[in-house]
Formats: structure tokens, sequence, C-alpha cells
């Protein structure tokens, strides 16, 4: 935000950020014991939260569920714990794979397809990906997690925007070779928290589980984060609404003249020749919408909070 400000100056309305992929209705925050604030985080807290993990992704007996401060923490322990491997990152995708693979010294490429991955010892795959919503099939997962194991080898799966499409997850279907990342803050719309987990076969989870250390987890995250996770009729209602809200930013982009090439129910991607100079034209008005250097016909949208905001966006579009 700092830079918009930099380059457009402050908007009167104040600015509208639609640049990331992140629940614009978040969880209502309960009340807060004053222990959570005062004491180190209980390890019986930190159990609870776990416990409410394997409810919720229903993992088996054979898994257990690792907890960071934030998935981008486990995004960059995974490659610290691992031998030096050649990787290969379904792609384009999420950058940060890519930066924490190579900055742990792995050898790293991009693959346009899961068969170019074969041959790797790691292969990561986020799904739904990020930026355009692209879907790998569960069941081709779970083979390629069994053919990577039978030679030592890790598929780690992304899920960061999986809440929203609970059937594609992996979590009830950990095997060896697999291990499966996710996302709190994005679905629940609480970025700031800084929490999100890994869900992986008892060995490696406490391999992992060493190298965060002790309180992992801040303590106002494991009270906020247990209720959340338990709470399967906020869950429901939400996914209904980040559907219907998608939904109705498709019809916005669309009437622009963008066309959607996918996304998921918490940002949508759209093309336009061009693109470059509506990213200026919004930015002008004040609005913060996500650009690719290596792709300036695409743009990225998160979804508007309200009707006003949903409005303001149409407008500066047509404009």
């Amino acid at each position: 935000m700092a830079a918009a400000q930099a380059r457009w100056g402050r908007p009167a309305q104040g600015w509208l950020d639609l640049s990331t992929g992140i629940n614009p209705w978040p969880y209502p925050l309960p009340d807060l014991p004053a222990e959570c604030w005062r004491r180190l985080p209980d390890s019986g807290a930190l159990q609870a939260l776990r416990d409410a993990c394997t409810r919720r992704w229903a993992v088996p007996v054979t898994a257990q569920v690792v907890a960071g401060s934030g998935s981008q923490a486990l995004i960059q322990a995974l490659p610290r714990i691992t031998p030096p491997s050649d990787v290969a990152i379904l792609g384009p995708t999420y950058g940060e794979h890519a930066r924490a693979w190579t900055a742990s010294g792995h050898r790293v490429r991009e693959v346009l397809d899961l068969d170019d991955a074969a041959q790797a010892d790691v292969v990561v795959v986020v799904n739904p990906n990020n930026p355009d919503g692209r879907i790998v099939a569960p069941d081709m997962l779970v083979n390629l997690a069994h053919h990577l194991a039978a030679r030592g080898g890790l598929l780690v799966v992304d899920e960061a925007f999986g809440d929203e499409r609970p059937e594609l997850s992996l979590t009830s279907r950990l095997c060896p070779g697999l291990v499966v990342l996710r996302s709190f803050g994005k679905f629940f719309g609480l970025a700031g928290l800084r929490l999100g987990f890994a869900v992986a076969e008892t060995g490696m989870a406490a391999r992992l589980g060493d190298h965060l250390g002790p309180w992992p987890v801040s303590g106002p995250a494991l009270v906020i984060g247990t209720q959340a996770l338990a709470d399967e009729a906020w869950t429901k209602t939400t996914i209904i609404r980040l559907h219907e809200a998608a939904s109705r930013l498709d019809q916005i982009l669309g009437a622009a003249g963008l066309d959607i090439l996918g996304g998921t129910s918490l940002f949508r991607l759209a093309r336009h020749d061009q693109a470059a100079g509506i990213y200026e034209r919004l930015g002008r008005a004040g609005i913060l919408v996500r650009a690719f250097a290596h792709r300036p016909d695409i743009l990225r949208f998160g979804l508007p909070g309200s009707g006003t905001e949903e409005q303001r966006l149409s407008t500066a579009l047509s404009g």
C-alpha cells in the first residue's frame, strides 16, 4: 500500500485494496482471555487447535497437524529440513515457493505439466492455483505422491485457497510422500493473525515441529483459530457468500470488457489488451489490484466488501 500511495498519492475516499485474495468479511473476533496476552502460549491450547484442524479436515491417525505463524513460515521451513533436491514447481504460480527452495540451495525449475515433473525429487503444486485457479484432480496428486514416495521423494500441495473447495483437499487422504499446506488468514479474513498449517505423516510433522521450535503460534491466534475452525455454520454461510460475491465481480469485470480467465471465489483473474492502462486508471481512482510483470495483459481482482465498493470499482472501470 505504501508503494501505491507513493505512486498515486492518497485518494480522498481512501484506498480500496483489491490486490489480495483475502475474505473481506472476516470471522468475528471472540472475547479473548487476558491470559493469552500475558503468558506464553499453552501447550494444551496448541493441541486444542490441532484437534480442531484434525476434525475439520478429517486428518487420518497416521498424520499430524503442524501449526505455524502463517503458511509462509511453513513454505520456508520445508526446504530447510529437506536434503538438497531437484525441485519441480507447477507454474506459473505463487512465487514464494520457488524463492524459498532456491534460497535453501535446492535446484528449482518451473514446469507447465506434471508429466515434466516425474523425475524430480520434490514437486510443488498449488491447488487451487494462484493466480489462475487451475485445478489438479486430487486422484492425480495422490498417484503422484505415491510415485514420489516410492523413491524417497516428496509432494507438497499448497491448499491456501482450498477452504471454499473442500472436495479438492488431500488432508483426509494423507499418504507417504505428501505434505499439505493450509492457510487460515485468507478464508477467515484474518491475515494479520499469522496462522497456517502443514498436514504431514508423523515423521515429517515431528521434523517440522522441531524446526519451528517452541511456541510457534501466539496465544491470541490459538484462541481465535480454535474457535473459527470449529464453526461449521459460519464456514458454510461464508462459502456461499464468497461464491455469490465472485459471481458479481465476474459481471462487473465482464461489463467492462475484461475476459475472465479463472481464479477462485476469493479472487478473479482477468485479461484485457489494455490491462496496463486499466491498472493505472484504477490506481488513480484509489483502487489497487494485482498486475503481473510477466503478463502485462492480465490483472487479478480481490472481492469488494460491499455494494458501495462494487459500485466504486464498476465506475472506475467504465471511466
